[in-house]
């Protein structure tokens, strides 16, 4: 009889036999760096445009490089080097993948709301929110274009 944890893998397809071959090396780290390369971009282009829309936010500290480059990066490494993990455990890799890059894009948003509570200009926030689903999208779009998982040949074999 199935355990809740058993069933809860089950829920997210979690069944550890991919009947797929994992990203080629070359192609995963190709995608990492397109993934940061255009979430920087991104996060700048947002940030400008944040303060072309509400002059107000010109000079905001998160609208520096330097403050949002840092934690951008690491953001998208982590998920880069969870697109390989969870070729390994689900047969539905994107499936799983899409939904993790919403959880935990959600999750990141917590702090936008802090700081927003605490006092930060709420149109400033509203780019930041808007900077963290652009990282997301490019993050999972480099990942699954560029670092695809490869169907196993006709035989079964990888």
């Amino acid at each position: 009889m199935p355990t809740s944890f058993d069933q809860l893998l089950k829920l997210f397809k979690v069944d550890f036999s991919p009947r797929h071959r994992q990203p080629l090396m070359g192609q995963l780290l190709v995608a990492t760096i397109v993934a940061i390369v255009g979430s920087l971009l991104a996060d700048y282009l947002l940030a400008r445009l944040g303060v072309a829309l509400f002059p107000s936010t010109k000079g905001y500290a998160h609208f520096q490089f330097a403050d949002y480059a840092k934690l951008t990066i690491i953001g998208v490494l982590i998920a880069c080097a969870g697109w390989p993990i969870v070729t390994r455990i689900s047969s539905a890799p994107r499936w799983l993948f899409f939904r993790l890059a919403i959880a935990v894009t959600l999750v990141l948003l917590l702090p936008d709301l802090y700081i927003w509570h605490q006092g930060q200009p709420g149109k400033a926030v509203f780019v930041l929110v808007w900077m963290h689903i652009a990282i997301a999208l490019v993050t999972y779009n480099s990942l699954i274009y560029l670092a695809p998982t490869k169907p196993r040949n006709p035989r079964g074999t990888l």
